[in-house]
């Protein structure tokens, strides 16, 4: 933005002061959280800033910070563009330059709220003995450093601070995809807790708030083109605008640390006491059907969700997907049809204006699949219900594994991507290809994956190399 205009906007939208630290400043946040909680301060006020953490890359914190922190977002649709200045971010920090930084933000009395959107790998998982990953070196160096390094480092350590000085805890508000993400939050930082001081790991279990919560909004990855387009629009250039679709959604356990929070539910947001119904059905239907069209659009050369959902075969495919494997594997939260909120989803995945490229979603398989398909999948094998269509998205996740690992153009965007890529380089046909992807992946857990290992050879040698999706149905008949 140009330095006069950035003043003059920064004088019609005032900073407020800050009660939110968000890890994880990326574009979803900024184009779903960020624009409720200053609908919220617009209705009802209080001071809920966002202090805005990046913990992996300076990037954001340049662009923001050299436009006064404000930033545009336009919601794009086939009945126009709508634009809106987002005036909530009040400061950004890039934590491996200034971790301190970031602890004195979060130990301040003023922060009521630390929420976060570190991605899946961002939690630093453990496998079947640990909720955390002990081995990770970032946790290795947090447990060893009062200076951390990772998310559920900085949320231990500077709850540790406020348990020192007597200080009430934040409300932990995860806002990643993953299921009973506020539950998931609690135990790793419990275990990390428990490591460090059993006094402080109980204060942290008795006093501390971990609300689930359910986030849905499609938001395309910020291009030049978008940029460009905004600049169109608006008569300047905004270095982090982002982009969004009309449609939204915020459901939140309604749990907070001495119920401080934003007035959300006036602008839209639901509070609830149980939000795995809400979460299940979109993690399923949405991020499931969006993991399908990643690897079947990609495959069949397509390269976003609005060109591969025009495919008259990878339609029927999700819709069938949707009726059957993912439908009856669900129970539908209170009042939702599920045939009309699959309805609903056709039209945002169709929404020509959204960009939304696949290769974004296929990016961290390893992660998102067993919540997303293989869950499911073994659900519905064990109830005999249908589960052929999910073995389908399994069979070309690895189709999709081993065209990256073996034509050498593009990399495999996944914290598994050495072991995954060298199985796939390694495997001579596909029943080795399947043996030795399923050996890989640690968030199979449990899960009996030699169940359906013959099954997914079977469905890849039916369908070839998927780029004839037209044919999907008919296999599965």
């Amino acid at each position: 933005m140009k330095p006069e205009y950035q003043s003059r906007l920064r004088r019609l939208y005032p900073s407020p002061k800050t009660g939110i630290v968000h890890l994880g400043l990326g574009a979803f946040f900024r184009a779903h959280g960020a624009i409720y909680i200053k609908e919220a301060m617009e209705q009802s006020g209080g001071d809920w800033g966002v202090v805005g953490v990046s913990l992996r890359s300076s990037d954001i914190r340049e662009k923001l910070v050299g436009q006064d922190c404000l930033y545009n977002a336009l919601e794009l649709s086939d009945q126009g563009i709508k634009s809106q200045v987002v005036d909530v971010v009040t400061s950004v920090l890039f934590a491996p330059e200034y971790p301190r930084a970031v602890l004195k933000v979060m130990t301040a009395e003023t922060t009521k709220i630390v929420s976060l959107t570190i991605t899946e790998k961002g939690y630093c998982r453990g496998s079947r003995d640990t909720m955390l990953d002990l081995e990770h070196p970032d946790i290795k160096h947090d447990l060893q450093n009062l200076v951390p390094k990772s998310g559920p480092g900085f949320l231990v350590r500077a709850l540790e601070m406020r348990w020192k000085r007597g200080l009430r805890p934040f409300t932990v508000l995860s806002l990643d995809n993953l299921p009973s993400n506020g539950l998931l939050t609690r135990q790793i930082v419990s275990e990390f807790a428990s490591r460090i001081d059993l006094n402080f790991a109980h204060w942290l279990k008795t006093e501390c708030k971990f609300p689930c919560s359910m986030v849905d909004r499609i938001v395309p990855a910020t291009s030049d083109a978008l940029r460009n387009r905004a600049c169109e629009i608006n008569g300047h250039y905004d270095e982090a605008v982002v982009a969004h679709e009309p449609f939204r959604q915020w459901v939140i356990e309604d749990d907070f640390v001495d119920n401080c929070r934003p007035d959300l539910g006036l602008v839209g947001v639901k509070l609830v006491s149980d939000v795995a119904p809400f979460e299940q059905m979109k993690l399923r239907m949405l991020n499931g059907a969006h993991s399908a069209i990643a690897y079947l659009g990609s495959l069949a050369g397509f390269e976003t969700v609005a060109e591969a959902i025009c495919d008259e075969g990878i339609e029927v495919f999700i819709e069938g997907l949707w009726r059957e494997d993912l439908g009856l594997s669900l129970d539908a939260p209170p009042e939702t049809s599920l045939e009309s909120y699959a309805a609903q989803l056709l039209e945002r995945f169709r929404n020509p204006e959204i960009c939304h490229l696949l290769e974004q979603i296929a990016m961290d398989g390893s992660q998102k699949l067993p919540q997303r398909i293989l869950a499911p999948l073994f659900e519905n094998l064990s109830a005999g219900k249908p589960y052929k269509r999910l073995l389908v998205v399994i069979a070309a996740w690895l189709r999709y594994i081993e065209s990256r690992s073996k034509s050498g153009q593009s990399e495999l965007n996944d914290p598994y991507q050495q072991e995954l890529t060298r199985a796939a380089k390694k495997a001579s046909n596909d029943t080795a290809l399947v043996e030795n992807i399923l050996k890989i992946a640690p968030g199979y857990g449990d899960l009996p994956t030699h169940r359906i290992a013959d099954e997914l050879v079977v469905i890849m040698f039916q369908l070839g190399n998927f780029r004839d999706t037209a044919r999907f149905e008919g296999n599965l008949q």
